[in-house]
C-alpha cells in the first residue's frame, strides 16, 4: 500500500488548504520516504526562501526526516525546533502499525512571552548565514506567531483527523478489494486469509458491508420502489430503513423512534398500514428474502441466518418453518430438484 493509494489526494489537499489558511499553519503531506504526496498549503515567504537554498534546503530535509522519524517512535504529534528556531509539527500516519508518511505542519514562532518554553532543537544550521540581509530578516519577523497551547490543540487535531480519514480510506478499499474477490469467485467468498491481516473491528464492518451488498444483489423488493410500499408519510423512514437494511435486528421501538411517533402510535399505524403487526411482517418479509438466498445461492443456512439479521440459526429455522411448513434445508432441496427437472 502507498499513501497516495489510500487517500484521495485531490480532496484531502482541498481539506489541507483549508486547514491551512484556519490555523495560519503550513502544512504538506509527505510519503514514508518524505517526498511529497500533496502541494505545499500556505507556506511562509521566509521558509520557501530557505528551502530554495541549495546550501540550506539539506537542513529542511532533515529537519522533516528526524522529526517525523521521532512521531513514528512516540506514535504521536511531535511538536520541535527547525534549524532556523521556528516550530514544526510532524503527524504520523500509521495503518496497522505500519509507517505510511505525514503530514509536516507549522512554519509558527511562539509569541514573546512565551519565549521559555523549552522545545528541542533537532538540528543546528549556521544561522549567521541564513540572517546575513536585511531582507531575510524582515521575512522571518513576518512569521506568524501562536501560542503553545494553541500550537497544541492543531497538533491533535491534525492527529486526530488523519487517523479518521485513513481508518475510513482503509475500509473503504478493502470493502472494494473483499467485494472483488467475491465476484471473482461465484459469490463464494473465503475471506480467512484477510481477517489475518485487519483488525476485528474492521473485519465486522467490512464483513457487514459485504453482507448487505450480497443480500441485496440476491434479494428483490416486491412493487420496485420501496416507497410505494407504503402510502402513510410518517412510516416511509421505517420501511426505507427495513428495506435498505435487510442485515440487521430491527426494533419497534427502533422505527417508532426513526419516525419521531411513540412505540404505541407507531403499532397502531403500522397495523393499519400493512394489516398485521410489526413482528409478524418483519418475520414474514425476511422469511420471504431467505427463500430468494436459498433459491439463488449456495450460502449455507447458517449465513443466511445470520446475513438476514436473526440472533440464533435456530430461531430463523422456527420462523422459516412457521410460514412455510417446512425448513429451509428441505425448502432448497425441493427447490433445486423441482428446478433440475
Amino acid at each position: 500500500m502507498s499513501l497516495d493509494k489510500i487517500i484521495d489526494v485531490a480532496k484531502w489537499q482541498v481539506l489541507q488548504d483549508s486547514i491551512a489558511a484556519v490555523t495560519k499553519m503550513a502544512i504538506i503531506t509527505v510519503d514514508y520516504k518524505g517526498i511529497p504526496v500533496t502541494s505545499h498549503s500556505g507556506p511562509c515567504s521566509f521558509c520557501q526562501f530557505i528551502r530554495s537554498q541549495p546550501n540550506l534546503q539539506k537542513y529542511c530535509y532533515k529537519c522533516d526526516s528526524r522529526g517525523g522519524l521521532e512521531a513514528v517512535r512516540i506514535n504521536a504529534p511531535y511538536i520541535y525546533l527547525c534549524h532556523c528556531d521556528i516550530i514544526d509539527i510532524a503527524v504520523p500516519i500509521m495503518i496497522e502499525d505500519r509507517y505510511m508518511g505525514a503530514i509536516m505542519a507549522g512554519e509558527v514562532c511562539l509569541p514573546k512571552d512565551e519565549k521559555d518554553i523549552d522545545l528541542e532543537k533537532i538540528l543546528i544550521s549556521p544561522s549567521k548565514e541564513i540572517f546575513k540581509t536585511e531582507e531575510v530578516r524582515e521575512m522571518y519577523n513576518r512569521i506568524p506567531t501562536l501560542s503553545y497551547a494553541k500550537i497544541k490543540q492543531i497538533a491533535s487535531m491534525l492527529f486526530h483527523l488523519s487517523n479518521y480519514i485513513i481508518e475510513e480510506a482503509v475500509n473503504k478499499n478493502l470493502i472494494l478489494e473483499m467485494y472483488g474477490e467475491m465476484l471473482n469467485r461465484n459469490h463464494v467468498y473465503n475471506h480467512e486469509g484477510m481477517i489475518r491481516q485487519h483488525s476485528f473491528d474492521q473485519m465486522q464492518q467490512v464483513k457487514k458491508v459485504i453482507s448487505d451488498a450480497r443480500t441485496s444483489a440476491y434479494v428483490k423488493t416486491t412493487g420496485g420502489n420501496k416507497g410505494a410500499l407504503c402510502k402513510n408519510p410518517v412510516l416511509r423512514p421505517a420501511f426505507a430503513y427495513i428495506y435498505d437494511n435487510k442485515g440487521k435486528s430491527v426494533t419497534q421501538k427502533d422505527m417508532a423512534e426513526l419516525c419521531h411517533i411513540s412505540t404505541s402510535h407507531f403499532s397502531r399505524m403500522f397495523a393499519k398500514e400493512v394489516g398485521e403487526n410489526f413482528s409478524g411482517f418483519l418475520s414474514r418479509l425476511k422469511v420471504q428474502w431467505s427463500k430468494q438466498l436459498l433459491e439463488e445461492t449456495d450460502l449455507p443456512i447458517t449465513q443466511i441466518s445470520e446475513e438476514l439479521g436473526f440472533s440464533e440459526t435456530g430461531y430463523f429455522i422456527k420462523i422459516f418453518k412457521k410460514y412455510e411448513n417446512i425448513t429451509p434445508a428441505i425448502y432448497r432441496k425441493y427447490y433445486l430438484e423441482t428446478k433440475g427437472k
